[in-house]
C-alpha cells in the first residue's frame, strides 16, 4: 500500500511497524492487542446521535482500537476494512465512507497508549468528544484527527 506523510509519522510515533491495507489484512497478526485505524474522508461526515453529534470535515483521521476476541487484530481489522458492512460501531460509519483505509496493528498494545501518542505529538486533536471512547475513563475520544 501507498502510505502518506500523515500515516508515515503516525507509524514512527506509534514505534514503527508494518502499515496493512485491505489486500495485505492476512498479513496482521492473529492475536489479542491494539490498532491504529487510519482513515481518509474526501467528503464530510456528519452524525447526529442522542449521545454523538458532530461533523468529521474531509482528511485524515486515526482511530484507536482494541481487539481481544476469537481471530484477535487480523479479524477485528478484516471487518474495520470491508466495505459496505452493517453499522455495529460510530466507526463503522466513518470506515465505510473513507476513501483510503490502513492499519497498524500492535500485538499486546493498548489502545489508551495510541491515543496518548498521538495526541502527545501535537499532530492530532480530538473532532468529536466521546467518540469510539464510551467506555474508557481515560481519554478523550478514540477517534483523533490529523492537523493537516
Amino acid at each position: 500500500m501507498s502510505a502518506t506523510g500523515p500515516l508515515l509519522d503516525s507509524v514512527a510515533l506509534l514505534g514503527g511497524g508494518a502499515l496493512a491495507g485491505p489486500d495485505e489484512v492476512e498479513q496482521i497478526p492473529a492475536e489479542a492487542g491494539a490498532y491504529a485505524l487510519f482513515l481518509r474522508l474526501d467528503a464530510r461526515l456528519r452524525f447526529e446521535r442522542r449521545a454523538l453529534a458532530g461533523v468529521l470535515e474531509p482528511g485524515w483521521y486515526a482511530y484507536a482500537g482494541s481487539a481481544k476476541g476469537p481471530g484477535g487484530m487480523r479479524a477485528r481489522l478484516a471487518r474495520h476494512m470491508r466495505a459496505g458492512k452493517a453499522v455495529r460501531w460510530h466507526v463503522d460509519e466513518v470506515s465505510n465512507a473513507a476513501a483510503e483505509v490502513a492499519a497498524l496493528a500492535i500485538p499486546g498494545g493498548s489502545e489508551c497508549a495510541i491515543v496518548d501518542a498521538l495526541l502527545g505529538s501535537g499532530r492530532f486533536s480530538v473532532p468529536i468528544p466521546g467518540f469510539g471512547s464510551s467506555d474508557c475513563r481515560h481519554c478523550a475520544a478514540h477517534l483523533l484527527a490529523y492537523k493537516e
